[in-house]
């Protein structure tokens, strides 16, 4: 099916029945293609009758950071959070908007909270690479690209979380 198709078929299904959840799906889709106001009026819409659709209410925080709404896309997407602690969409586009707003700065994230690859055996470990203990993280001496951009996105993350934290505390 055509993106086209796609649409047309969802406006059909959202005009037949207004009440129905087919508007978060027709919003994605308007989100997907670029129209982000289609998107954010469709969310808007959808939400006053279903209220708690948090997929819908993560498409409307997905589409208000392209149109540079970042203070509304993050009241959107901490009220999933509210609800949904775990949502990675809703976290990765939390750490979207502290990208974009360059708040890049570094945040430890505990150790236990970090990603742990399985320990290799002794045999494939390169004995050239060396190798700095930190109190927060294991690292090369030369972090790459990656390894940095890496480090940003969990700070983000945790930032992220942290601002839920207060907000729902406050």
């Amino acid at each position: 099916m055509t993106d086209n198709a796609r649409l047309e078929e969802l406006r059909r299904r959202v005009q037949r029945d207004p009440a129905s959840i087919s508007f978060a799906a027709l919003a994605e889709e308007y989100r997907r293609l670029g129209q982000f106001g289609d998107a954010i009026d469709t969310c808007r819409a959808g939400l006053l009758r279903h209220p708690a659709y948090v997929s819908a209410r993560v498409t409307l925080g997905r589409a208000l950071i392209e149109v540079g709404a970042y203070d509304e896309a993050s009241s959107e997407l901490e009220e999933v959070l509210r609800s949904a602690p775990e949502n990675l969409a809703a976290i990765r586009a939390l750490a979207d908007i502290h990208g974009r707003r360059g708040e890049t700065e570094h945040y430890d994230v505990p150790v236990d909270a970090q990603p742990q690859p399985p320990a290799p055996s002794p045999s494939v470990v390169p004995a050239a690479v060396p190798i700095a203990v930190h109190s927060s993280a294991v690292t090369t001496e030369s972090e790459s690209p990656a390894l940095v951009e890496l480090e940003a996105f969990l700070g983000a993350i945790e930032r992220a979380r942290r601002d839920v934290t207060f907000h729902a505390a406050h």
